[in-house]
């Protein structure tokens, strides 16, 4: 053999864009509406901005001149920028939802595409945790985003109003705010990094215990017949013992945000109280003192405070769970096949050879698994193991096997429906997994085994897959599979379809027809006759062969194999392909399924 095959598939690559990445994006694509929020915040600095100034002048200018009410008259300013603020404060929390809302929106769609990319898998079960995802983690980030985005915004307004108002007092005040409050904003930043870790720790045990309690709660029954109460408890007590532990470690690295708070905002207090004589003898008056401590009390330190505890608090919440919501929505793609061919080495001076080329579409229903090797997880058994398969076009294969054997998976594989974890499948010449999901759906059809059938009329439930189906082709096909009464049952082509009147069998006809309709070059039918009495199964069956294209049956009688070219049988990872009197030789397990088949058929009642 020329070339060594390293693999099918590459490990999967996650695309989706980073927490960080996806707020930026938020703030890029919502300028207009953050600016509007903006400038609302600034009609709610107005009393953060006078505050200062007005206590200053209502003192020194008021009461100190002996003047009480020009004190009032200041004061009274005061309470109408209070008004003012209060408005401002109102609209902002309105023009809030503008950028919220949105925000929450993308989650939503992030989570919901992801949910059913997985469920629409065969093979993986339901995705009822992303449901969990929507409804708890989407809402704690849209919570959680929307008192980030006021937190910042309003501490960032009051500093800047704050530093203007000291500066109108006196420059030198600046002196007992300034450092202190630059130094406790950098040692709260310094700490988010850590805060931000031990607050994703918590989040993953919390999400183990939850996995955990539903495990256990589903084989209830499992573990007190086998007598694993004792071995449930140390695993289960062990996550709880790990959540409570990293909710430690939070709580501890948490006193570094009070310690943030202490410098930036009750330090600068102390100061101004200690440094006062300094200030009165450099001529600051009373009034710009108590001024200056109320600009500190009543406005820098409340908005420190929101900014403390909402960044360290939502903040990290937000960090965290949208990054969480990423990492189990993220779409992963897969990369080509790499391979390792065994050639003379090239001249330096010689270009590499160009990569061989694919075709695009396939060419016809020749089907080839090379080394096919499928697993649900990687430390699982797998179900199908190192698989060779070459059927040249318009061959019928039957699949057989006990149940479990990996028939249906077998057929995903085919479909394009699974990647196989190492191997590759090619039909007509074009690799499944490297086709256009357009071009992979005209190549082949699957009928699984529970049929589906829409609301509408017959005609469009039977030329689903061909709507350019002329009635002469749509006569042809119903006579074939034998649901010619089915459909004068129903009311004929144009009757609308009720799919509660349907049975399962009469589901599985329709789904019959509809894919023997389509000019494809390959029909995978999965059990899809298993509720068709046995004439029926060999009519459609025969209908099916009688095509040019190639016939894959997941046998759900061992009477497909008689009629099969040839006929595969499966045993979990062991495998046997012959013809029927091939396998009768050399398969024992074949042999046992058609004794089994031979009894249950010569039988007659007593």
């Amino acid at each position: 053999m020329n070339a060594l095959a390293l693999g099918a598939r590459r490990e999967r690559a996650a695309h989706a864009p980073s927490a960080r990445g996806l707020l930026r994006a938020t703030l890029r694509t919502r300028r207009r509406q953050f600016l509007r929020l903006a400038g609302w915040s600034l009609v709610q600095a107005v009393p953060a901005l006078l505050s200062g100034w007005l206590v200053a002048k209502a003192v020194d200018d008021g009461f100190l001149a002996g003047s009480t009410a020009e004190g009032f008259g200041w004061l009274g300013l005061l309470a109408g920028s209070v008004l003012i603020g209060a408005w401002g404060t109102r609209q902002a929390t309105r023009h809030l939802a503008e950028v919220v809302e949105p925000f929450r929106d993308d989650l939503v769609s992030l989570v919901t595409t992801g949910a059913l990319r997985r469920s629409a898998h065969l093979g993986n079960p339901a995705d009822t945790a992303g449901v969990a995802r929507l409804t708890e983690q989407v809402e704690i980030a849209r919570e959680s985003y929307g008192a980030v985005v006021m937190f910042v915004q309003t501490f960032t307004v009051t500093a800047v109003s704050v530093l203007l108002g000291l500066t109108a007092l006196d420059p030198a005040l600046l002196l007992f705010v300034v450092p202190p409050l630059t130094a406790g904003l950098t040692l709260f930043l310094l700490a988010l990094r850590a805060l931000a870790a031990r607050q994703r720790a918590v989040v993953l045990a919390d999400e183990a215990i939850a996995e955990q309690v539903h495990t256990v709660a589903g084989g209830l029954r499992d573990v007190t017949a086998c007598g694993a109460e004792h071995l449930v408890r140390t695993r289960t007590g062990a996550r709880i013992d790990r959540a409570a532990e990293a909710t430690r470690a939070l709580a501890r690295l948490t006193a570094l945000r009070t310690a943030a708070l202490g410098v930036g905002g009750w330090l600068p207090l102390a100061l101004i109280l200690f440094g006062a004589p300094w200030l009165v003898d450099r001529g600051v008056t009373a009034g710009a003192i108590l001024g200056a401590l109320t600009y500190i009390s009543q406005s820098l330190q409340p908005a420190l405070q929101g900014l403390v505890q909402g960044v360290g608090g939502s903040g990290l919440w937000l960090l965290v769970t949208t990054t969480r919501i990423l990492e189990t929505t993220e779409e992963r793609v897969t990369a080509p096949k790499a391979t390792l061919t065994k050639t003379a080495p090239e001249p330096t001076t010689a270009p590499p050879p160009p990569p061989p080329t694919t075709p695009s579409h396939p060419a016809d229903g020749a089907l080839e698994l090379r080394h096919v090797t499928f697993s649900y997880a990687r430390t699982a058994e797998p179900v199908v193991k190192n698989l060779d398969l070459t059927l040249p076009p318009g061959t019928y294969l039957a699949v057989v096997g006990p149940s479990g054997a990996g028939k249906s998976t077998l057929a995903a594989l085919i479909a394009g429906l699974l990647e196989p974890r190492t191997g590759d499948i090619h039909l007509g010449g074009a690799e499944v997994g490297a086709l256009d999901p357009a071009h992979l759906s005209d190549a082949r059809v699957l009928i699984p085994q529970e049929a589906y059938v829409f609301t509408g009329t017959v005609r469009e439930n039977l030329t689903y897959l061909h709507p350019a189906a002329s009635p002469t082709t749509l006569d042809w096909a119903v006579e074939e599979i034998g649901a010619t009464a089915l459909v004068e049952r129903l009311g004929g082509y144009e009757a609308p379809m009720d799919p509660g009147r349907l049975s399962a069998g009469e589901r599985q006809q329709i789904a019959l027809v509809r894919a023997l309709l389509p000019p494809t070059h390959l029909h995978v039918l999965d059990e899809a006759t298993c509720h068709l009495d046995p004439p029926a199964e060999a009519r459609a069956e025969r209908a099916f062969a009688s095509r040019p294209s190639t016939l894959i049956v997941c046998a759900h009688r061992i009477s497909s194999a008689l009629r099969a070219d040839l006929t595969l049988v499966l045993d979990g990872p062991r495998h046997d392909l012959g013809t029927h009197d091939e396998l009768m030789t050399t398969c024992a397990l074949y042999r046992d399924l058609i004794g089994h088949w031979d009894r249950a058929t010569t039988s007659v009642p007593s």
